[in-house]
């Protein structure tokens, strides 16, 4: 008998019908929100059955226009994920697979569960000239994870999955903290040199535990909190704008996913009211040595560049950028794959995520000259 389950971290999806070989389900929405497009759970029991799991209420999420072009990921080890048949029509996802055991696991994207954000904080925490902190809790009482490598005088921050379904996130902050302890490498010994690395490689610990999309245990889109977080509603933004605040920030980067885009690409900073020159030559400096050096970063596609002034001033990147002098900027990448160099198997996946985050080291050590440390 088939069995569909997601009482598990991270998991999301609700059981609607079963008639034979089709399954129907929705998504479950994020607690105290109207968000919601991830989906992770588990099907038990339909080892060799042509199955045919409709995803029924996809017209209402919240980037519908995300489902076109879209294939789901599934595993049967949780290690490989790869993309199966999905066509979305008439608002259903439909996701077409024959399984081959009795227990596949399928997700929106690869996940990066709470577990796996134990483990890599521990093995990072441990390695030499690492220091480790807990910046402070979440509303469900999760420690938030911080991480400072390196004693350079440049201040930069990496910090990512501020919507936790955006799990790409995560595996590109694995990718980046594995250069940065790898003290054989020559670019990594510059960088911990020249720079001081803050890390934050899961910014809502709540949401990635609670199979939401974009928002933390109360409802609150995290990115929209940059101008004056709170305790009550986001204490994660909070703590971590507080250490900013002591540290200083001269780079940054906020790490996301995007559901519609088949691209990455980078969001700036342009419509704050304090832009300068050397913030955008700065900017664009590195978006350029990031396509010379990844042939999976672009630059023709992206969000529409905010006007001089009507950044908006809630959102983590602008906020830097005008509070700190920062060059800062949203790293997107897609649920989708990259339409310039696809892969038939595996879509934009977790390795590409590491191997794109190298990527984004070397940009960053190629224009360390253009990053003057601030007060």
């Amino acid at each position: 008998m088939t069995d569909i389950s997601s009482a598990f971290d991270g998991g999301n999806i609700r059981l609607v019908a079963a008639e034979g070989d089709r399954v129907d389900l929705e998504i479950v929405k994020d607690h105290q929100s109207d968000f919601y497009q991830w989906f992770y759970f588990r099907v038990t029991g339909a080892k060799g059955r042509p199955l045919s799991l409709r995803i029924l209420n996809c017209a209402g999420a919240a980037y519908p226009h995300g489902w076109t072009g879209y294939r789901a990921c599934i595993s049967y080890d949780r290690d490989e994920w790869v993309r199966a048949d999905t066509t979305y029509e008439g608002g259903v996802l439909t996701v077409s697979v024959t399984p081959e055991a009795d227990s596949l696991w399928v997700a929106y994207f690869a996940p990066y569960t709470m577990e796996m954000h134990h483990d890599l904080v521990a093995e990072v925490a441990g390695q030499p000239g690492v220091q480790y902190r807990s910046l402070g809790k979440t509303l469900d009482g999760q420690d938030m994870d911080y991480l400072r490598i390196g004693d350079g005088p440049l201040k930069v921050w990496l910090y990512a999955r501020q919507h936790p379904g955006e799990t790409m996130a995560e595996w590109w902050m694995e990718g980046a903290l594995e250069r940065l302890v790898d003290t054989s490498d020559p670019v990594t010994r510059v960088l911990r040199r020249r720079c001081t690395f803050h890390v934050v490689p899961n910014m809502n610990p709540d949401g990635s535990r609670r199979g939401h999309l974009r928002t933390n245990a109360v409802g609150t889109n995290l990115n929209r909190e940059w101008h004056d977080p709170s305790a009550e509603r986001s204490p994660e933004v909070l703590c971590v704008r507080n250490m900013m605040d002591e540290t200083g920030v001269d780079f940054a980067m906020d790490v996301h996913g995007d559901e519609a885009i088949a691209a990455n690409f980078l969001a700036g900073f342009e419509g704050i009211p304090s832009w300068t020159e050397r913030q955008q030559k700065a900017f664009d400096r590195f978006a350029a040595e990031l396509v010379r050096l990844s042939p999976d970063f672009q630059t023709r596609q992206g969000y529409e560049v905010a006007k001089p002034g009507q950044a908006n001033m809630s959102m983590s990147t602008a906020q830097l950028a005008e509070r700190y002098g920062a060059v800062s900027m949203t790293l997107e990448m897609p649920f989708k794959d990259n339409s310039d160099l696809p892969d038939e198997t595996y879509g934009w996946s977790p390795d590409r995520c590491r191997l794109l985050a190298r990527s984004c080291l070397d940009a960053l050590h190629a224009i360390l000259d253009d990053l003057p440390a601030r007060g």
